[in-house]
């Protein structure tokens, strides 16, 4: 009997798959009052968007995520009369804003998987360079 190997995913599409994934899980977590399972992918669309060079581009989103999902909370860790779950106390301004930074950031992810990169991870993108005369 032989071992039967399965096609390996290279680690940036694998990458790509589990920040997508984590970041448009966090708004169903939200919506459907489960916030504080939510603190999972955000921590993992975070992490991964950190640790791989061609993700630079979604970094400032899933800050911006992170910061969101933090703040609500926080002041539920710190409340004095806090509910039992972070869904029933989180005000619904807190948690729209939560669904709109995951909005953003998955938007940025699928504009960004649009543009060429080169093989380096920068894009193809020409900068304007502003030469000084001799």
């Amino acid at each position: 009997m032989t071992a039967t190997t399965m096609p390996s995913t290279p680690p940036a599409r694998r990458a790509d798959r589990t920040a997508i994934i984590s970041i448009w899980a966090v708004p169903v977590l939200v919506v459907g009052q489960f916030a504080m399972l939510a603190i999972a992918p955000v921590a993992l669309a975070l992490t991964v968007s950190l640790r791989h060079a061609h993700l630079r581009r979604l970094r400032r989103w899933t800050i911006a995520l992170a910061t969101a999902y933090a703040t609500p909370l926080i002041l539920w860790a710190i409340g004095p009369d806090r509910a039992p779950s972070l869904s029933k106390d989180m005000h619904p301004a807190l948690a729209a804003l939560i669904v709109l930074a995951a909005l953003a950031a998955a938007t940025a992810f699928h504009l960004d998987r649009r543009r060429p990169h080169r093989p380096d991870g920068a894009s193809n993108e020409r900068r304007l360079s502003l030469r000084v005369a001799p």
